[in-house]
């Protein structure tokens, strides 16, 4: 049987990649991450096929060009990071449900492409000032990148309504166990 594809979106600071890890670690779903492509060098340590499939310039423009992948999106300028057709297909095709970190944007084009096959999640911050307060506690961003976060948030935010379920992340571990339930209700349909 094909597996099903799970769409984890949120803007920045809202905790998709924490509740991710936490349900990859308890391990009692079905998922495999899904590596995405990127034009980047790979970082020390970095393998390719392992952290991300590292393309050069030209073969991330053919891949775009011959329509290979789900989503991509241009992050910093020349930048590009994107989701590999293959790469939905290799998980799926085994029969294991695929798992999809993306951007809010390529999340519903994901979901659209892929109908009742996927299922989309929007990780949500309680409020923008509590986003803004877990953004300013990471101690990373300086207070304009800062900004720049959160005004992308607020747009982000408004393309809740168009995923599937919505989860308010106000307390982590009652968001992992409503994003768990959501996704073993989805698997088990």
């Amino acid at each position: 049987m094909k597996g099903k594809i799970i769409i984890i979106s949120a803007p920045s600071g809202c905790g998709k990649s924490t509740i991710i890890n936490a349900l990859l670690k308890q391990g009692d779903i079905d998922m495999q991450f899904s590596i995405s492509a990127t034009n980047r060098s790979p970082r020390e340590g970095e393998q390719d096929g392992v952290n991300y499939y590292f393309l050069t310039d030209e073969e991330f423009n053919d891949a775009i060009a011959k329509d290979a992948f789900v989503e991509y999106e241009e992050v910093y300028p020349g930048r590009y990071y994107g989701t590999l057709k293959r790469e939905i297909s290799r998980i799926t095709d085994e029969g294991h449900n695929v798992i999809l970190d993306i951007d809010v944007k390529g999340g519903v084009n994901v979901k659209k492409l892929y109908g009742q096959a996927a299922v989309s999640i929007f990780i949500q911050p309680p409020s923008i000032g509590e986003l803004r307060a877990r953004l300013e506690g990471r101690n990373t961003d300086s207070k304009e990148a800062i900004e720049q976060r959160v005004g992308k948030a607020e747009y982000e935010i408004s393309f809740a309504p168009q995923f599937d379920f919505v989860v308010v992340n106000d307390e982590l571990n009652k968001a992992v166990t409503e994003v768990g339930d959501t996704i073993k209700r989805f698997i088990a349909d």
